[in-house]
Protein backbone atom coordinates (compact mmCIF):
# COMPACT_ATOMS: atom_id res chain seq x y z
CA UNK A 1 0.00 0.00 0.00
CA UNK A 2 0.83 3.73 -0.78
CA UNK A 3 2.95 4.94 2.42
CA UNK A 4 1.04 8.22 3.20
CA UNK A 5 -2.48 5.73 3.11
CA UNK A 6 -4.37 6.12 6.02
CA UNK A 7 -5.72 3.38 8.16
CA UNK A 8 -8.24 3.30 10.72
CA UNK A 9 -8.80 1.09 13.66
CA UNK A 10 -13.26 0.52 13.70
CA UNK A 11 -14.68 -0.02 17.21
CA UNK A 12 -15.43 -3.29 17.81
CA UNK A 13 -18.87 -2.71 18.93
CA UNK A 14 -19.46 -0.65 15.22
CA UNK A 15 -21.81 -2.57 13.14
CA UNK A 16 -19.90 -1.69 10.20
CA UNK A 17 -16.95 -2.69 11.32
CA UNK A 18 -18.48 -5.78 12.74
CA UNK A 19 -19.11 -6.64 9.24
CA UNK A 20 -15.13 -6.26 7.93
CA UNK A 21 -13.06 -9.25 8.82
CA UNK A 22 -10.75 -9.97 10.98
CA UNK A 23 -6.80 -9.70 10.14
CA UNK A 24 -5.93 -12.65 8.74
CA UNK A 25 -2.02 -13.13 8.59
CA UNK A 26 -0.62 -15.20 6.12
CA UNK A 27 0.25 -18.81 6.50
CA UNK A 28 3.25 -20.93 5.63
CA UNK A 29 1.12 -23.35 3.25
CA UNK A 30 0.00 -21.51 0.03
CA UNK A 31 -2.95 -23.88 -0.17
CA UNK A 32 -4.34 -22.49 3.14
CA UNK A 33 -3.59 -19.09 2.08
CA UNK A 34 -5.43 -19.50 -1.17
CA UNK A 35 -8.34 -21.14 0.28
CA UNK A 36 -8.73 -18.39 2.50
CA UNK A 37 -8.69 -15.80 -0.34
CA UNK A 38 -11.39 -18.12 -2.07
CA UNK A 39 -13.24 -17.80 1.09
CA UNK A 40 -13.09 -14.37 1.03
CA UNK A 41 -13.70 -12.99 -2.69
CA UNK A 42 -15.90 -16.01 -3.64
CA UNK A 43 -15.32 -17.97 -7.15
CA UNK A 44 -15.46 -14.89 -9.44
CA UNK A 45 -14.82 -15.85 -13.21
CA UNK A 46 -12.90 -12.06 -13.05
CA UNK A 47 -10.42 -13.11 -9.98
CA UNK A 48 -7.53 -15.50 -11.79
CA UNK A 49 -5.74 -17.50 -10.01
CA UNK A 50 -2.75 -19.65 -11.56
CA UNK A 51 -0.21 -21.43 -9.98
CA UNK A 52 3.40 -21.78 -10.98
CA UNK A 53 5.91 -24.86 -9.50
CA UNK A 54 9.66 -25.07 -10.61
CA UNK A 55 10.43 -28.65 -11.60
CA UNK A 56 13.38 -29.17 -9.47
CA UNK A 57 12.10 -27.83 -6.03
CA UNK A 58 8.11 -28.05 -4.74
CA UNK A 59 9.70 -25.25 -2.27
CA UNK A 60 9.70 -22.84 -5.14
CA UNK A 61 5.90 -23.64 -6.18
CA UNK A 62 4.20 -19.87 -6.12
CA UNK A 63 0.60 -18.63 -7.01
CA UNK A 64 -0.40 -15.40 -9.13
CA UNK A 65 -3.85 -13.77 -7.86
CA UNK A 66 -5.49 -10.91 -10.38
CA UNK A 67 -8.47 -9.53 -11.31
CA UNK A 68 -9.35 -9.30 -15.16
CA UNK A 69 -10.32 -5.74 -15.89
CA UNK A 70 -8.58 -4.52 -13.59
CA UNK A 71 -4.97 -5.10 -14.69
CA UNK A 72 -3.34 -4.52 -18.15
CA UNK A 73 -3.16 -8.22 -19.18
CA UNK A 74 -0.01 -7.74 -21.71
CA UNK A 75 1.63 -5.68 -18.25
CA UNK A 76 0.80 -8.80 -16.11
CA UNK A 77 1.84 -11.51 -18.98
CA UNK A 78 5.47 -9.61 -19.74
CA UNK A 79 6.22 -7.68 -16.61
CA UNK A 80 5.29 -10.64 -13.73
CA UNK A 81 4.64 -14.03 -15.52
CA UNK A 82 7.35 -14.30 -18.07
CA UNK A 83 10.40 -13.34 -15.80
CA UNK A 84 9.24 -15.16 -12.83
CA UNK A 85 8.96 -18.76 -15.20
CA UNK A 86 12.49 -17.98 -17.11
CA UNK A 87 13.92 -16.98 -13.67
CA UNK A 88 17.11 -19.78 -13.18
CA UNK A 89 17.62 -20.63 -9.29
CA UNK A 90 21.03 -21.36 -7.85
CA UNK A 91 22.33 -25.03 -7.82
CA UNK A 92 21.83 -27.02 -4.45
CA UNK A 93 20.60 -25.11 -1.17
CA UNK A 94 19.91 -22.17 -3.54
CA UNK A 95 16.72 -23.48 -4.42
CA UNK A 96 14.89 -22.34 -1.18
CA UNK A 97 11.06 -19.96 -1.26
CA UNK A 98 13.27 -17.25 0.09
CA UNK A 99 15.77 -17.37 -2.44
CA UNK A 100 12.57 -16.99 -5.04
CA UNK A 101 10.88 -14.35 -2.93
CA UNK A 102 14.50 -12.32 -2.88
CA UNK A 103 15.00 -12.70 -6.57
CA UNK A 104 11.47 -11.74 -7.41
CA UNK A 105 11.13 -8.66 -4.95
CA UNK A 106 14.58 -7.39 -6.07
CA UNK A 107 15.26 -8.22 -9.56
CA UNK A 108 13.05 -9.82 -11.42
CA UNK A 109 10.39 -7.95 -11.42
CA UNK A 110 9.97 -4.72 -13.76
CA UNK A 111 7.16 -2.67 -12.38
CA UNK A 112 6.99 0.84 -10.80
CA UNK A 113 5.94 -0.66 -7.50
CA UNK A 114 6.24 -3.45 -5.73
CA UNK A 115 4.83 -3.52 -2.65
CA UNK A 116 5.43 -6.61 0.24
CA UNK A 117 2.89 -7.58 3.12
CA UNK A 118 1.97 -10.15 5.58
CA UNK A 119 -1.46 -9.56 6.22
CA UNK A 120 -3.99 -10.72 3.24
CA UNK A 121 -6.23 -7.46 4.28
CA UNK A 122 -3.48 -5.44 2.85
CA UNK A 123 -3.28 -7.71 -0.25
CA UNK A 124 -6.30 -7.67 -1.19
CA UNK A 125 -7.25 -3.83 -1.23
CA UNK A 126 -4.12 -4.08 -3.23
CA UNK A 127 -5.63 -6.62 -5.42
CA UNK A 128 -8.90 -4.30 -6.20
CA UNK A 129 -6.58 -1.29 -6.69
CA UNK A 130 -5.55 -3.63 -10.23
CA UNK A 131 -2.15 -5.59 -8.29
CA UNK A 132 -1.42 -8.45 -9.07
CA UNK A 133 -0.76 -10.91 -6.48
CA UNK A 134 2.32 -13.45 -6.13
CA UNK A 135 2.12 -15.94 -2.88
CA UNK A 136 4.62 -18.34 -2.56
CA UNK A 137 4.62 -21.83 -0.72
CA UNK A 138 6.69 -21.67 2.80
CA UNK A 139 6.47 -18.12 3.47
CA UNK A 140 4.07 -16.07 5.10
CA UNK A 141 4.77 -12.41 3.36
CA UNK A 142 3.76 -12.23 -0.53
CA UNK A 143 4.96 -9.32 -2.84
CA UNK A 144 1.91 -7.37 -4.89
CA UNK A 145 2.97 -5.82 -8.42
CA UNK A 146 1.25 -2.33 -9.66
CA UNK A 147 -0.28 -3.78 -13.24
CA UNK A 148 -3.61 -1.57 -12.76
CA UNK A 149 -4.58 -0.70 -16.16
CA UNK A 150 -8.57 -0.62 -16.54
CA UNK A 151 -10.88 1.39 -18.86
CA UNK A 152 -10.84 5.31 -18.10
CA UNK A 153 -12.56 7.95 -19.28
CA UNK A 154 -10.59 10.24 -21.63
CA UNK A 155 -10.47 14.04 -20.65
CA UNK A 156 -13.33 16.22 -21.62
CA UNK A 157 -14.08 19.79 -21.36
CA UNK A 158 -16.08 19.91 -18.14
CA UNK A 159 -20.02 19.48 -18.57
CA UNK A 160 -21.06 21.50 -15.13
CA UNK A 161 -19.15 24.46 -16.05
CA UNK A 162 -19.02 25.82 -19.20
CA UNK A 163 -15.63 27.19 -20.43
CA UNK A 164 -15.46 30.33 -22.52
CA UNK A 165 -11.94 31.47 -22.10
CA UNK A 166 -9.42 28.65 -20.06
CA UNK A 167 -8.42 25.43 -19.87
CA UNK A 168 -10.92 23.23 -22.00
CA UNK A 169 -10.25 20.22 -19.85
CA UNK A 170 -11.48 18.55 -16.64
CA UNK A 171 -11.22 15.65 -14.03
CA UNK A 172 -12.35 12.27 -14.54
CA UNK A 173 -13.26 9.33 -12.04
CA UNK A 174 -10.07 8.40 -12.30
CA UNK A 175 -7.93 9.40 -9.22
CA UNK A 176 -4.91 9.49 -10.56
CA UNK A 177 -5.34 11.14 -13.61
CA UNK A 178 -7.06 13.65 -11.24
CA UNK A 179 -3.54 14.57 -8.93
CA UNK A 180 -1.38 14.34 -12.26
CA UNK A 181 -3.57 17.47 -13.76
CA UNK A 182 -3.13 19.15 -11.14
CA UNK A 183 1.00 18.54 -10.21
CA UNK A 184 1.09 19.65 -14.27
CA UNK A 185 -0.24 23.04 -12.88
CA UNK A 186 1.71 23.36 -9.67
CA UNK A 187 4.85 22.36 -10.33
CA UNK A 188 6.35 22.77 -7.13
CA UNK A 189 7.76 20.58 -4.54
CA UNK A 190 5.53 22.16 -1.74
CA UNK A 191 2.53 20.48 -2.64
CA UNK A 192 1.39 17.49 -0.88
CA UNK A 193 -1.11 14.95 -1.36
CA UNK A 194 -1.93 12.31 1.45
CA UNK A 195 -4.25 9.50 0.66
CA UNK A 196 -6.73 7.63 2.50
CA UNK A 197 -9.34 5.14 2.34
CA UNK A 198 -13.08 5.52 3.36
CA UNK A 199 -15.54 3.07 2.83
CA UNK A 200 -15.54 -0.43 4.37
CA UNK A 201 -16.91 -1.69 1.08
CA UNK A 202 -15.94 0.47 -1.26
CA UNK A 203 -12.41 1.48 -0.02
CA UNK A 204 -12.94 4.56 -1.82
CA UNK A 205 -9.60 6.37 -2.22
CA UNK A 206 -9.22 9.71 -0.71
CA UNK A 207 -6.54 12.61 -2.49
CA UNK A 208 -6.10 15.29 0.48
CA UNK A 209 -4.21 18.42 -1.15
CA UNK A 210 -2.60 20.85 0.41
CA UNK A 211 0.16 23.61 -0.33
CA UNK A 212 2.85 23.24 2.78
CA UNK A 213 3.37 26.96 3.96
CA UNK A 214 -0.01 28.48 2.40
CA UNK A 215 -2.99 25.97 4.13
CA UNK A 216 -3.37 26.34 7.79
CA UNK A 217 -2.30 23.85 9.85
CA UNK A 218 -5.18 23.91 12.35
CA UNK A 219 -7.78 24.03 9.45
CA UNK A 220 -5.87 20.77 7.69
CA UNK A 221 -5.82 18.73 11.07
CA UNK A 222 -9.28 19.37 11.64
CA UNK A 223 -10.05 17.98 8.21
CA UNK A 224 -7.93 14.91 8.62
CA UNK A 225 -9.82 14.52 12.02
CA UNK A 226 -13.32 14.87 9.83
CA UNK A 227 -12.08 12.27 7.62
CA UNK A 228 -10.76 9.78 9.61
CA UNK A 229 -13.53 9.91 11.67
CA UNK A 230 -15.64 8.91 9.11
CA UNK A 231 -17.28 4.96 9.43
CA UNK A 232 -19.61 4.16 6.63
CA UNK A 233 -19.59 1.20 4.05
CA UNK A 234 -19.77 3.19 0.95
CA UNK A 235 -18.42 6.35 -0.86
CA UNK A 236 -19.97 6.68 -4.25
CA UNK A 237 -19.33 10.46 -4.85
CA UNK A 238 -17.75 13.53 -3.34
CA UNK A 239 -21.13 14.50 -2.03
CA UNK A 240 -20.68 11.55 0.70
CA UNK A 241 -17.61 13.01 1.56
CA UNK A 242 -18.94 16.75 1.56
CA UNK A 243 -21.89 15.50 4.02
CA UNK A 244 -19.85 13.67 6.26
CA UNK A 245 -17.31 17.14 7.01
CA UNK A 246 -19.10 20.14 6.00
CA UNK A 247 -19.97 22.72 8.92
CA UNK A 248 -23.31 24.37 9.19
CA UNK A 249 -25.93 21.44 9.90
CA UNK A 250 -29.24 22.78 9.55
CA UNK A 251 -28.65 25.31 6.47
CA UNK A 252 -29.18 25.74 3.18
CA UNK A 253 -26.17 27.28 2.17
CA UNK A 254 -22.86 25.17 1.49
CA UNK A 255 -19.95 25.57 3.27
CA UNK A 256 -17.74 23.31 1.01
CA UNK A 257 -17.29 24.75 -2.74
CA UNK A 258 -17.24 21.05 -5.39
CA UNK A 259 -15.61 22.00 -9.19
CA UNK A 260 -15.09 20.03 -12.37
CA UNK A 261 -12.29 22.01 -13.16
CA UNK A 262 -8.55 21.67 -12.70
CA UNK A 263 -7.36 25.18 -13.18
CA UNK A 264 -10.49 26.05 -10.19
CA UNK A 265 -8.93 23.55 -7.95
CA UNK A 266 -5.39 24.69 -7.99
CA UNK A 267 -6.50 28.72 -7.53
CA UNK A 268 -8.17 27.28 -4.59
CA UNK A 269 -5.43 25.59 -3.53
CA UNK A 270 -2.98 28.96 -4.37
CA UNK A 271 -5.34 30.84 -2.24
CA UNK A 272 -4.75 28.44 1.18
CA UNK A 273 -8.11 26.30 0.12
CA UNK A 274 -7.42 22.74 0.91
CA UNK A 275 -8.29 19.87 -2.52
CA UNK A 276 -9.92 16.96 -1.79
CA UNK A 277 -10.11 14.41 -5.07
CA UNK A 278 -12.45 11.17 -4.85
CA UNK A 279 -12.04 8.41 -6.81
CA UNK A 280 -14.85 7.75 -9.21
CA UNK A 281 -16.59 11.03 -9.58
CA UNK A 282 -15.35 13.90 -11.64
CA UNK A 283 -16.00 16.59 -9.16
CA UNK A 284 -13.19 17.39 -6.57
CA UNK A 285 -14.25 19.83 -3.24
CA UNK A 286 -12.57 22.61 -2.05
CA UNK A 287 -12.71 24.02 1.56
CA UNK A 288 -12.99 25.85 4.16
CA UNK A 289 -14.76 28.07 1.63
CA UNK A 290 -17.09 31.46 2.52
CA UNK A 291 -20.31 32.28 0.81
CA UNK A 292 -18.27 34.85 -1.67
CA UNK A 293 -16.56 32.03 -3.30
CA UNK A 294 -19.88 30.98 -5.01
CA UNK A 295 -19.89 33.82 -7.14
CA UNK A 296 -16.20 33.74 -8.03
CA UNK A 297 -15.10 31.91 -11.37
CA UNK A 298 -11.77 30.68 -12.97
CA UNK A 299 -12.59 32.70 -15.92
CA UNK A 300 -12.41 36.13 -13.93
CA UNK A 301 -8.72 35.44 -14.09
CA UNK A 302 -8.65 35.14 -17.49
CA UNK A 303 -10.23 38.02 -19.23
CA UNK A 304 -10.24 42.29 -18.20
CA UNK A 305 -10.58 43.06 -14.66
CA UNK A 306 -13.11 45.76 -15.45
CA UNK A 307 -15.13 43.60 -17.48
CA UNK A 308 -14.78 40.58 -14.56
CA UNK A 309 -16.00 43.21 -12.17
CA UNK A 310 -18.85 44.31 -14.10
CA UNK A 311 -20.44 39.91 -14.42
CA UNK A 312 -19.08 39.56 -10.61
CA UNK A 313 -21.82 42.26 -9.70
CA UNK A 314 -24.16 40.80 -12.57
CA UNK A 315 -24.03 37.34 -10.57
CA UNK A 316 -25.10 39.18 -6.99
CA UNK A 317 -27.87 41.09 -8.77
CA UNK A 318 -28.76 38.08 -10.21
CA UNK A 319 -28.84 35.78 -6.32
CA UNK A 320 -31.14 38.36 -5.50
CA UNK A 321 -33.12 38.95 -8.06
CA UNK A 322 -33.61 35.18 -8.50
CA UNK A 323 -34.31 34.98 -4.42
CA UNK A 324 -36.72 37.98 -4.04
CA UNK A 325 -38.82 38.38 -7.45
CA UNK A 326 -41.35 36.12 -7.03
CA UNK A 327 -41.62 37.18 -3.53
CA UNK A 328 -41.92 40.90 -4.24
CA UNK A 329 -44.35 40.50 -6.85
CA UNK A 330 -46.91 38.40 -4.42
CA UNK A 331 -46.50 41.04 -1.46
CA UNK A 332 -47.33 43.99 -3.58
CA UNK A 333 -49.81 42.68 -5.51
CA UNK A 334 -51.31 41.10 -2.62
CA UNK A 335 -50.80 43.86 0.13
CA UNK A 336 -49.11 46.91 -0.96
CA UNK A 337 -50.78 47.94 -4.20
CA UNK A 338 -49.93 51.58 -3.13
CA UNK A 339 -46.60 51.17 -4.36
CA UNK A 340 -47.43 50.63 -7.87
CA UNK A 341 -47.45 53.21 -10.48
CA UNK A 342 -51.37 53.88 -11.25
CA UNK A 343 -50.74 52.95 -15.05
CA UNK A 344 -48.91 49.83 -13.63
CA UNK A 345 -51.36 48.94 -11.41
CA UNK A 346 -54.35 49.14 -13.93
CA UNK A 347 -52.32 46.66 -16.26
CA UNK A 348 -51.77 44.01 -13.83
CA UNK A 349 -54.99 44.41 -12.64
CA UNK A 350 -56.47 43.57 -16.43
CA UNK A 351 -54.23 40.47 -16.67
CA UNK A 352 -55.23 39.67 -13.56
CA UNK A 353 -59.42 39.66 -14.02
CA UNK A 354 -60.76 36.62 -14.87
CA UNK A 355 -57.52 34.35 -13.15
CA UNK A 356 -58.99 32.47 -10.39
CA UNK A 357 -56.09 31.81 -8.48
CA UNK A 358 -54.23 34.24 -6.12
CA UNK A 359 -51.03 35.42 -6.56
CA UNK A 360 -48.99 33.22 -4.11
CA UNK A 361 -51.29 30.14 -5.85
CA UNK A 362 -50.11 31.62 -9.68
CA UNK A 363 -46.60 32.22 -8.44
CA UNK A 364 -46.39 28.57 -6.81
CA UNK A 365 -48.08 26.39 -9.94
CA UNK A 366 -46.11 28.94 -12.48
CA UNK A 367 -42.47 27.86 -10.12
CA UNK A 368 -43.10 23.98 -9.52
CA UNK A 369 -44.15 23.65 -13.27
CA UNK A 370 -40.80 25.29 -14.10
CA UNK A 371 -38.76 22.64 -11.67
CA UNK A 372 -40.93 20.15 -13.74
CA UNK A 373 -39.69 20.96 -16.75
CA UNK A 374 -36.11 21.58 -15.73
CA UNK A 375 -35.81 17.90 -14.11
CA UNK A 376 -37.35 16.18 -17.37
CA UNK A 377 -35.06 18.03 -19.51
CA UNK A 378 -31.67 16.66 -17.16
CA UNK A 379 -33.71 13.20 -17.43
CA UNK A 380 -34.45 12.94 -20.63
CA UNK A 381 -32.17 11.53 -23.68
CA UNK A 382 -29.84 14.14 -25.16
CA UNK A 383 -31.66 13.98 -28.14
CA UNK A 384 -34.73 15.28 -26.95
CA UNK A 385 -34.29 16.74 -23.16
CA UNK A 386 -33.43 20.60 -24.80
CA UNK A 387 -36.55 19.97 -27.10
CA UNK A 388 -39.08 19.19 -24.74
CA UNK A 389 -38.09 21.49 -22.08
CA UNK A 390 -37.77 24.39 -24.62
CA UNK A 391 -41.19 23.75 -26.55
CA UNK A 392 -42.54 22.24 -23.22
CA UNK A 393 -41.92 25.86 -21.20
CA UNK A 394 -43.37 27.59 -24.10
CA UNK A 395 -46.34 25.98 -25.09
CA UNK A 396 -47.73 25.38 -21.53
CA UNK A 397 -47.00 29.19 -20.35
CA UNK A 398 -48.67 30.28 -23.58
CA UNK A 399 -51.62 27.60 -22.58
CA UNK A 400 -51.78 28.85 -18.95
CA UNK A 401 -51.92 32.77 -19.94
CA UNK A 402 -54.88 31.92 -22.87
CA UNK A 403 -56.93 29.16 -20.50
CA UNK A 404 -56.67 32.62 -17.97
CA UNK A 405 -55.25 30.00 -15.05
CA UNK A 406 -52.34 32.66 -14.76
CA UNK A 407 -51.44 36.26 -16.19
CA UNK A 408 -48.76 37.21 -18.49
CA UNK A 409 -46.66 39.54 -15.85
CA UNK A 410 -46.23 36.02 -13.65
CA UNK A 411 -44.86 34.43 -16.41
CA UNK A 412 -42.34 37.39 -17.19
CA UNK A 413 -41.74 37.50 -13.29
CA UNK A 414 -41.14 33.44 -12.92
CA UNK A 415 -39.33 33.24 -16.21
CA UNK A 416 -37.12 36.19 -15.73
CA UNK A 417 -36.11 34.62 -12.11
CA UNK A 418 -35.64 31.36 -13.63
CA UNK A 419 -33.06 32.86 -16.10
CA UNK A 420 -31.16 34.82 -13.09
CA UNK A 421 -30.88 31.17 -10.99
CA UNK A 422 -28.30 30.04 -13.90
CA UNK A 423 -26.78 33.31 -14.10
CA UNK A 424 -24.66 32.04 -11.35
CA UNK A 425 -21.63 30.34 -11.68
CA UNK A 426 -21.87 27.58 -8.49
CA UNK A 427 -25.01 25.03 -8.67
CA UNK A 428 -24.50 24.50 -5.11
CA UNK A 429 -25.46 28.04 -4.30
CA UNK A 430 -27.94 27.83 -7.25
CA UNK A 431 -29.80 25.13 -5.79
CA UNK A 432 -29.63 26.37 -2.20
CA UNK A 433 -31.62 29.65 -3.53
CA UNK A 434 -34.46 27.54 -4.96
CA UNK A 435 -35.31 26.38 -1.62
CA UNK A 436 -34.81 29.87 -0.24
CA UNK A 437 -37.61 31.13 -2.90
CA UNK A 438 -40.40 28.78 -2.02
CA UNK A 439 -40.25 29.81 1.76
CA UNK A 440 -40.14 33.75 0.48
CA UNK A 441 -43.31 33.29 -1.13
CA UNK A 442 -45.27 31.58 1.91
CA UNK A 443 -43.74 34.55 3.94
CA UNK A 444 -44.56 37.05 1.21
CA UNK A 445 -48.14 35.43 1.21
CA UNK A 446 -49.04 35.57 4.45
CA UNK A 447 -46.89 39.00 6.00
CA UNK A 448 -46.03 40.96 2.66
CA UNK A 449 -42.51 43.28 2.61
CA UNK A 450 -42.72 43.32 6.58
CA UNK A 451 -41.94 39.29 6.47
CA UNK A 452 -39.96 39.45 3.98
CA UNK A 453 -37.53 42.03 5.45
CA UNK A 454 -37.86 40.05 8.80
CA UNK A 455 -36.82 36.71 7.08
CA UNK A 456 -33.85 38.72 5.43
CA UNK A 457 -32.54 39.52 8.36
CA UNK A 458 -32.75 35.82 10.01
CA UNK A 459 -31.26 34.72 6.94
CA UNK A 460 -28.22 37.53 7.31
CA UNK A 461 -27.74 36.57 11.28
CA UNK A 462 -27.94 32.83 10.29
CA UNK A 463 -25.33 33.15 7.43
CA UNK A 464 -22.92 35.37 10.03
CA UNK A 465 -23.25 32.41 12.41
CA UNK A 466 -21.91 29.88 9.97
CA UNK A 467 -18.48 28.61 9.65
CA UNK A 468 -16.50 26.66 7.10
CA UNK A 469 -13.79 24.95 9.33
CA UNK A 470 -13.53 27.60 11.86
CA UNK A 471 -13.74 30.48 9.03
CA UNK A 472 -16.63 32.92 9.12
CA UNK A 473 -18.75 32.19 6.05
CA UNK A 474 -19.48 36.02 5.54
CA UNK A 475 -15.35 36.81 5.55
CA UNK A 476 -14.10 39.33 4.78
CA UNK A 477 -17.54 41.46 4.91
CA UNK A 478 -18.34 39.81 8.65
CA UNK A 479 -16.07 40.40 10.30
CA UNK A 480 -15.03 43.28 8.23
CA UNK A 481 -11.53 43.64 6.63
CA UNK A 482 -11.98 46.62 4.20
CA UNK A 483 -8.10 46.19 2.79
CA UNK A 484 -9.46 42.22 1.75
CA UNK A 485 -12.28 43.48 -0.79
CA UNK A 486 -10.13 43.60 -3.43
CA UNK A 487 -11.55 40.38 -4.93
CA UNK A 488 -14.58 39.97 -3.33
CA UNK A 489 -17.60 42.24 -4.90
CA UNK A 490 -15.38 43.49 -7.59
CA UNK A 491 -11.90 41.84 -9.25
CA UNK A 492 -8.99 44.67 -8.75
CA UNK A 493 -6.14 44.53 -11.73
CA UNK A 494 -3.83 41.41 -11.14
CA UNK A 495 -0.83 43.49 -10.43
CA UNK A 496 -2.62 45.30 -7.18
CA UNK A 497 -3.08 41.97 -5.45
CA UNK A 498 0.23 41.66 -4.13
CA UNK A 499 -0.95 39.70 -0.59
CA UNK A 500 -2.81 37.25 0.40
CA UNK A 501 -5.77 37.60 2.36
CA UNK A 502 -5.94 35.26 5.71
CA UNK A 503 -9.19 33.85 5.17
CA UNK A 504 -7.55 30.53 5.14
CA UNK A 505 -4.55 31.32 6.70
CA UNK A 506 -4.44 33.01 9.56
CA UNK A 507 -1.67 35.39 8.23
CA UNK A 508 -1.12 37.68 5.05
CA UNK A 509 1.71 35.71 3.23
CA UNK A 510 2.97 37.37 0.16
CA UNK A 511 1.37 36.40 -3.31
CA UNK A 512 4.08 38.29 -6.03
CA UNK A 513 6.22 41.57 -6.09
CA UNK A 514 4.86 44.86 -5.44
CA UNK A 515 5.02 47.76 -7.90
CA UNK A 516 4.08 45.86 -10.86
CA UNK A 517 2.07 48.07 -12.20
CA UNK A 518 2.64 49.02 -15.92
CA UNK A 519 4.37 51.71 -16.66
CA UNK A 520 5.99 53.28 -19.90
CA UNK A 521 9.78 53.28 -20.17
CA UNK A 522 11.19 56.61 -19.73
CA UNK A 523 10.99 59.33 -21.90
CA UNK A 524 8.14 57.68 -23.93
CA UNK A 525 5.61 58.55 -21.60
CA UNK A 526 4.28 61.07 -24.13
CA UNK A 527 5.12 62.11 -27.65
CA UNK A 528 7.38 63.77 -28.64
CA UNK A 529 7.12 66.86 -30.73
CA UNK A 530 7.82 66.70 -34.86
CA UNK A 531 11.06 67.20 -35.78
CA UNK A 532 11.83 68.35 -39.06
CA UNK A 533 13.60 65.84 -40.93
CA UNK A 534 16.59 66.72 -42.67
CA UNK A 535 16.71 66.80 -46.13
CA UNK A 536 19.94 64.50 -47.18
CA UNK A 537 20.71 61.83 -49.83
CA UNK A 538 17.80 59.55 -50.09
CA UNK A 539 15.52 62.14 -48.80
CA UNK A 540 12.47 62.95 -51.44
Amino acid sequence: MPHNRKTRRQPSQDPVAASVPVSFPLQPSLAANLEEIRRRVGDSPDIVIRHLRNASSDSSALAFIYIDGLVNSDMVNQTVLQPLMEMELPDGDGRTAETVFRLAKDHLLPVGSVKQSPTLEVLLALLFDGYTLILFEGLQDALAADTSGWEKRSINEPTSQGVIRGPKEGFTENLRTGTAMLRRRLKTPDLRMEEYRIGQRTGTGIALIYLQGLASEQVLAEIRRRLEAINTDAILESNYIEEFIQDGGLTPFPTIQNTERPDALAGGILEGQIGIIIDGTPFALLAPSTFFNFFQSSEDYYQRFDISSFLRLIRYSAFFVSMLLPALYIAVTTFHQEMLPTTLLISLAAQREGVPLPAFAEALLMELTFDVLREAGVRMPRTIGPAISIVGALVLGQAAVSAGLVSAAMVIVVSFTAISNFVIPSLAIANSIRLIRFVMMIIAATLGLFGIMSFLMVLLIHMAGLRSFGVPYLTPVAPMVPRYLKDIFIRVPLWNMNMRPKTYLGKETRRQSPDQRPQPSEGTDRPSPAQPQPQGEGSA
